[in-house]
């Protein structure tokens, strides 16, 4: 029996993001912090004669395994890149335990996890910019998401800085089940041009550094998120309550709320709190991925 290929796509979490810029060609500059918690989609592959995409797990209803499909897009997408890099076709099998349309990458982080994957197998090296490149044509994100460990993002998410140092945290991710469109968000933005991020101390390594760091930030994208989806903010301001809950705040463009603890204790306590407040919620607690890790 042939062993599966597996790759992971842990979900991704906007400490900050300020909107810095609306660009002539609609898109919007960013500035944001970005890590990466314990909890992830999975991808399994077997060789096959050709590629093929099946969606399981609590979150696969309603998701289309076609051409359409961000993971089909970046298998796809690599083939026509490297053509015979892969030899053989691959049977995928998508694992979907992240909510969908939630603000903590996604879709985006199951097509960076297909092109790790398609570089695992490949018969030549694949060289990192070009790769990163590609990524950058399926979505904002995927480049990010293919680094899966703290960093800088810039401009519409292409431009990284990878960071080295981080510390240890804990976090709780709360979904309200409302999925939230990013485009939605952004047509009710009403300040476009908001300053950069204050510079990150370094070395970064204890949680009151980054505490301090966060406290003088924001998530541009909550206000109008919230008036979308009101519960949004009183999830915010629930967990922000909890014991141990560094800072309460929207990740990306919504709806997940995180909160940031210092120990895992804190943070599964934390958890049990906010399932009993809101058992229709979707709650989780992780810690979250250093670099090199």
């Amino acid at each position: 029996m042939v062993e599966p290929l597996i790759q992971i796509a842990p979900a991704k979490i906007n400490l900050a993001l300020h909107v810095t810029r609306r660009r002539e060609d609609g898109f919007h500059d960013l500035e944001s912090l970005v890590v990466f918690a314990a909890l992830a989609d999975e991808i399994e592959a077997v060789p096959a004669a050709t590629d093929s995409l099946t969606i399981v797990g609590p979150f696969a209803r309603g998701l289309g395994a076609g051409e359409t499909n961000l993971v089909s897009r970046a298998v796809a997408a690599f083939r026509a890149r490297w053509p015979d890099a892969v030899a053989t076709g691959l049977a995928l099998r998508l694992t979907k335990n992240l909510p969908v349309a939630a603000g903590i990458g996604g879709g985006s982080a199951d097509a960076a996890a297909a092109l790790r994957l398609m570089v695992s197998q490949s018969r030549h090296p694949i060289a990192v910019p070009e790769l990163s490149d590609l990524a950058a044509r399926l979505g904002a994100d995927v480049p990010a998401c293919l680094i899966s460990a703290p960093l800088l993002a810039r401009g519409i998410g292409e431009l990284l800085q990878p960071l080295t140092d981080f510390p240890q945290l804990h976090v709780v991710l709360v979904n309200p089940m409302v999925p939230l469109a990013t485009a939605d968000v952004f047509r009710r933005l009403r300040a476009h041009d908001n300053y950069p991020l204050p510079a990150l101390p370094a070395p970064l390594t204890r949680p009151v550094q980054l505490g301090i760091w966060l406290a003088e930030t924001r998530n541009d994208l909550q206000p109008p998120a919230v008036k979308l989806v009101p519960v949004i903010g009183e999830i915010v301001d629930h967990l922000a309550q909890t014991q141990g809950c560094m800072l309460a705040r929207m990740s990306g463009s919504g709806a997940t709320v995180f909160g940031l603890f210092g120990s895992s204790g804190q943070a599964h306590q934390a958890a049990q709190l906010m399932r009993q407040h809101n058992p229709e919620h979707w709650v989780a607690a992780a810690p979250l991925l250093l670099p090199g890790a």
